[in-house]
């Protein structure tokens, strides 16, 4: 067969084989750089091989061909081709051509390069994070890892360079044909039709019929102002943020692993709390905490009891310093006035006894034999230590006459008669006991921090106190709010604690501090070195601040020649409970102690000793943006209310000094008077779940102190009812009142419940656990590399709920052992609390009469039940590592360090657990989806293409049917029976 007998029509020629083919390649390359991604019918396809010898290009050997010898692998360039063309080319082409086949060269090794490292990959990898900013550690390895991708989708061949190989293999194949090595046969590249069709979406904006044609949702155009000033000097530095901090990240991120285990113990900050390396844990650990999942999670379990440090505590009995507070002078005024009114709203500055005495003053005056006395407090922290500071008082064991309950830990007894509670417990105890009969009394404390469950709350008690005339309430408060607390109990009185313990001198920054945590550092030297003796508190914006903080002093204290002593403490939410606990212990020799917090040490926490606040003026507000749909963390200058509690820290024990690193004008004119209440800036979707399952018809009309914005509400019921637990009319349906009964987000509750009826409750029950407490991946700042890599042996390719769920049984699997979670650094103390979280949920779940069953391996159910609970959180792929919202087209990332990320294969459609903004908006924690499960589980918002396809096709398919011309005399079944034309 001759090459001019090989292009007739119905065979391909070679040239066009190999233009399609280049223009394949093209497309492809093309394809990488516009959209950064191939579809899936170019490579998701495996092509069909021939089984014959040879196979170059589509051209298969004759069969009746006999070589009579061996021939040698063709080569790529020949000498008799290259010699008659590079006779017509000038110096300057011969250079170029050169140059371009040195970089083919490159390119080709550098392609081989990327292939064995595809080949060498472990199966699985990606990862979760563990901050609540998740991916604050990772700033640099994303910016990596993005310019990594940008220079693999660079063009790799100019034009020139592709036509020349071009040139190569037309002669080679070519040559082939003549020499009758090889025959041309025509063959189907075309693939597409092997492969699946990839199922569209089609996206609908339905809305409920109760909110009566009112467009509310994402329609607030703006997110509420968290600072008074956006010009203001403290705004620009906040929105700066630290630059040591930035500096001391990047040097961090270059230092290399030196170590093979992960704790605390170690570290640059286990060095400095000057904790000791744990030892083997023997194999009786794992048999008990089998029995008993709260294990050493609970902070009762670490509290120690307090050894008087200042010399006012040192020298006086605990029975002597309450008398000495400022509220023992009017106890019995305060009692006769208490006994007089209903609701009575007590002012005291910080210091003044409110939080621990007005409990032990109403259990002395009777209170406590009608009924129990509870104290809520805005926070954890401050209900756990002011629990065990009044047993103390009181000399009983903590979870006897006095307790505690938090979410997911109760430290109380049938004997309990002083609780102390976070705002959250008592709203779920208003759902069994809407008039709360249990109580007596109810002391809601700090309450001008304004938190979510404090204005719902006190809404909800305002109904109870016209129901029941025998309960009592007391409302703290710090001095501005007091007005506005008594007219909302129709202006109940109000009775004030008069001075604080010990007086506090303010000092105030000259000039303003462009960067708080360097400031910070240099002041807490400055009064190590410079002042009297006497613990210091430094107030911090987050984890990560506070971290580098106390490196930066040790590191500067080693600087000096023989510097005193200094213990440094840090202190935050996602601290394991026994570092917790450290900082109210004794120091060895009486060292100065410096202790580094968030905002949690501002209210009703009590650390013996301290004489010195650094207040650096900044804290982190959680900030619901209804346009985008998510809570974003902002950095912004504390209100002024915030900062007398800070500086009101100084005075507890002695008289201190409090070192306000602003100025005195910033004070005054660039903060808000009182913080904003978070009841304005946050979800509400829980607040208005609990207030339906509480009968309240009309939200917008409920008692709130300050009505969040109408939008807020409206939006937050449209969320309940995309996931059906609001119907059509807003009321709760059967769904609603089960998610009622599980202290968690509606979505997670809703995982649960859906999880009975696809059977996987098991594994569901322990991903929701998991996902209820803070990461448990530890990422100690000096081994990053060590944990990333530990970390990834646990990837499940396809979710990232699925990690969570292999995590936890690996762990189960080795006796949930401590030394494991060091090895493979995992936080165990997270781990035991999402055990404990596991175990309570359980026990809910039996209550309500739900099955724990388990789907074995078919992951598919779990991913199902997954997409369920967050169908309405969906993205479909555009481009690498890219994806857009489905309901919004809001652009949102797969973060490096996530399980998806670099899989070769990108999904179509994923579902996430939150959307973080951060540098960019990524998602957390994702879970690759069916699209046709999207269809199934929320069709309000979607519907499959082929289904509208279908239609059409269908209708198509009939219109011609009734319009076809047919011979006289006969009908088609169905048409009209009337005289027709020949041939019409």
């Amino acid at each position: 067969m001759t090459w001019r007998e090989g292009s007739n029509k119905r065979s391909m020629t070679w040239r066009e084989g190999s233009s399609k083919r280049s223009s394949s390649v093209s497309s492809r390359r093309d394809s990488d750089r516009s959209s950064s991604r191939i579809s899936r019918s170019e490579w998701d396809t495996t092509p069909t091989t021939s089984t014959s010898r040879f196979s170059i290009g589509g051209l298969t050997p004759r069969k009746d061909y006999k070589p009579p010898r061996d021939f040698p692998t063709p080569r790529l360039v020949s000498f008799d081709y290259d010699e008659m063309e590079y006779r017509n080319r000038n110096n300057q082409e011969e250079e170029e051509v050169i140059g371009e086949d040195r970089d083919r060269l490159e390119w080709e090794e550098e392609q081989k390069q990327l292939d064995r490292e595809w080949y060498n990959i472990e199966e699985s990898s990606g990862a979760l994070d563990e901050e609540h900013n998740p991916f604050a550690d990772y700033t640099d390895f994303v910016q990596k890892k993005e310019e990594e991708l940008a220079q693999k989708q660079l063009k790799k061949l100019t034009a020139r360079q592709e036509q020349y190989n071009k040139d190569n293999e037309l002669w080679e194949t070519n040559r082939m044909l003549t020499s009758g090595i090889v025959q041309r046969r025509e063959i189907d590249l075309d693939f597409e039709d092997d492969s699946e069709a990839r199922v569209h979406l089609l996206v609908h904006d339905l809305k409920p019929p109760f909110l009566d044609g009112r467009m509310v949702f994402t329609k607030q155009l703006e997110a509420v102002q968290s600072v008074k000033d956006p010009t203001s000097d403290m705004s620009v530095f906040s929105r700066k943020g630290s630059q040591l901090v930035r500096e001391k990240r990047e040097q961090i991120e270059r230092q290399k692993a030196a170590k093979n285990v992960v704790e605390v113990a170690g570290t640059a900050l286990g060095n400095i709390m000057g904790i000791k390396p744990s030892q083997e844990v023997s194999t009786e650990q794992s048999t008990n905490e089998m029995e008993n999942p709260k294990g050493d999670s609970q902070f009762a379990s670490h509290l120690k009891a307090s050894e008087a440090v200042s010399i006012f505590s040192r020298s006086k009995t605990l029975r002597e310093q309450r008398e000495f507070l400022p509220a023992f002078a009017v106890r019995e005024e305060l009692l006769r006035i208490i006994r007089d009114n209903q609701v009575v709203v007590v002012v005291g500055e910080t210091g003044s006894g409110k939080t621990t005495q007005l409990t032990q003053y109403l259990h002395e005056d009777g209170y406590s034999k009608y009924g129990i006395i509870g104290c809520t407090q805005p926070r954890r922290v401050a209900a756990m230590s002011v629990a065990k500071r009044v047993s103390e008082e009181m000399e009983c064991k903590l979870g006897s006459t006095v307790g505690y309950a938090i979410r997911f830990e109760d430290c109380t007894s049938e004997s309990t008669v002083i609780k102390y509670m976070t705002d959250g417990v008592m709203l779920r105890e208003s759902l069994k006991e809407s008039d709360l009969d249990h109580y007596s009394a109810i002391i809601m404390d700090e309450a001008h921090e304004r938190s979510l469950q404090t204005d719902v709350l006190m809404g909800l008690l305002r109904q109870v106190l016209s129901r029941r005339r025998d309960i009592k309430l007391i409302v703290t408060s710090a001095t501005m709010n007091a007005e506005k607390f008594s007219l909302f109990f129709g202006n109940c009185p109000t009775f004030t604690i008069p001075g604080r313990t010990f007086p506090v001198e303010l000092m105030f920054s000259k000039t303003p501090c462009d960067d708080y945590v360097d400031s910070a550092v240099k002041q807490v030297l400055a009064i190590h070195l410079g002042h009297p003796a006497g613990d210091i508190l430094v107030f911090m914006t987050g984890q990560e601040d506070i971290e580098i903080t106390c490196q930066v002093i040790e590191e500067r204290l080693q600087q000096l020649d023989n510097p005193p002593p200094l213990a440094i403490l840090p202190i935050y939410s996602q601290l394991p409970a026994d570092l917790q606990a450290r900082i109210f212990e004794k120091t060895a020799d009486n060292a100065r102690k410096v202790i580094v917090a968030t905002n949690i040490a501002e209210t009703s926490l009590t650390v013996d000793g301290i004489m010195y606040v650094v207040d650096t003026g900044y804290n982190k507000l959680k900030v619901f943006n209804p346009k985008i749909g998510m809570d974003s963390l902002q950095i912004t200058p504390i209100s002024q209310a915030n900062a007398n509690q800070r500086s009101g820290r100084a005075g507890r024990t002695g008289a201190g000094t409090c070192f306000r690193l602003y100025t005195e004008q910033a004070y005054h004119h660039e903060m808000f008077m009182n913080t904003i209440p978070e009841i304005q800036r946050t979800n509400l979707a829980n607040v208005v779940l609990l207030l339906k399952s509480l009968g309240v018809k009309n939200l917008l009309d409920f008692d709130f102190m300050d009505p969040p914005p109408q939008d807020n509400i409206l939006n937050s019921m449209y969320q309940l009812w995309i996931l059906g637990a609001l119907d059509n009319t807003g009321e709760l349906t059967s769904l609603g009142r089960r998610m009622v009964e599980f202290p968690l987000d509606p979505s997670l509750s809703k995982m649960l419940i859906m999880s009975e009826e696809l059977g996987c409750t098991a594994e569901i029950l322990t991903i929701v656990s998991m996902l209820s407490v803070p990461s448990v991946f530890y990422r100690p700042k000096e081994r990053m590399e060590q944990s990333d890599a530990a970390r990834e042996k646990f990837f499940v390719p396809e979710s990232d709920h699925l990690t969570l769920l292999h995590v936890y049984t690996q762990w189960k699997s080795h006796g949930f052992r401590d030394e494991w979670c060091i090895k493979h650094f995992i936080h165990s103390k997270a781990m035991r609390k999402a055990q404990e979280v596991r175990s309570q949920l359980m026990d809910i779940m039996k209550a309500e009469k739900m099955e724990i069953v388990s789907c074995g391996t078919d992951w598919d159910v779990v991913r199902k039940c997954i997409c369920s609970a967050y169908f309405h959180q969906a993205a479909r792929v555009k481009g690498i590592g890219e994806y857009v919202n489905c309901r919004t087209g809001m652009p949102c990332h797969l973060h490096p360090t996530s399980a998806l990320y670099g899989l070769g294969y990108t999904p179509d459609y994923i579902v996430y657990h939150e959307l973080v903004m951060t540098s960019k908006e990524y998602m957390q924690c994702v879970t690759a989806v069916d699209p046709y499960w999207l269809a199934e589980m929320g069709p309000m918002f979607y519907s499959k293409e082929e289904e509208v396809e279908k239609e059409l096709q269908r209708k198509a398919i009939a219109t011609p049917k009734r319009s076809r011309i047919i011979l006289p005399g006969k009908r088609e079944p169905g048409t009209p029976s009337r005289r027709r034309g020949f041939g019409l």
